[in-house]
């Protein structure tokens, strides 16, 4: 059982379509500056150990891990089968929409870390894939929740919509801290986009990270 936290109201999307018809197309493009995913793999270099199973929840095509790091065994989930066919770090796969139904089939303490990349943004019942990561992930194991100021807006749920960046980060923290999580570790940054850009001004995608350990 989890502990609620968001209304029905904050619940809500402006898109109420089926998720599974939304994503039926694959998407092979990246949908986060080449800085925030930099950024995000050095972040993964420093925090995940080799011998690590991992879980890619809610994955696409393409993987942010560090190409020359091998793991134990990396398990991918997501709603477009072909996105998850391409992806070639992912040693398993499968698809479900968690916004349907939120038990995952995995068994209890079976992951070292499980990463989510532009995710959360789009669960409707966040309290209960935070309860059911708790369960499948071991002790002190980690969960990683990374995302910038992107989305399919009209997917996203009003909580995550009206809310900043600061309050995006802050509502994960309540969901985890809700189901028994650590006080996670909150990450916000200023990515440096490429030479050219960086001379005129312009930044690279802002980049933010909740890192929680499963104590």
């Amino acid at each position: 059982m989890s502990v609620k936290v968001l209304s029905d109201d904050q619940r809500k999307k402006e898109d109420n379509s089926d998720d599974s018809f939304f994503y039926s197309e694959p998407r092979l493009v990246n949908h986060l500056d080449q800085s925030f995913r930099r950024r995000l793999t050095n972040l993964y270099r420093e925090r995940i150990e080799e011998d690590s199973i991992i879980l890619d929840l809610m994955s696409s095509w393409t993987s942010h891990l560090p190409d020359e790091v091998v793991y134990k065994r990396v398990i991918g989930h997501g709603l477009n089968k072909i996105e998850l066919e391409c992806n070639k770090r992912l040693d398993s796969h499968w698809v479900q929409d968690l916004n349907v139904s939120q038990k995952l089939p995995l068994e209890d303490s079976s992951i070292d870390v499980c990463l989510m990349v532009a995710a959360w943004q789009y669960l409707q019942y966040p309290e209960d894939i935070a309860a059911e990561l708790k369960r499948i992930i071991k002790p002190n194991g980690l969960l990683m929740i990374s995302f910038s100021n992107r989305a399919f807006w009209t997917k996203a749920p009003r909580i995550w919509r009206e809310g900043t960046d600061i309050d995006r980060m802050k509502y994960i923290e309540n969901v985890l801290i809700s189901q028994a999580w650590a006080h996670p570790e909150c990450i916000s940054e200023v990515t440096e986009a490429s030479s050219l850009l960086n001379i005129l001004g312009i930044k690279g995608d802002p980049f933010f990270s909740v890192v929680s350990v499963n104590s």
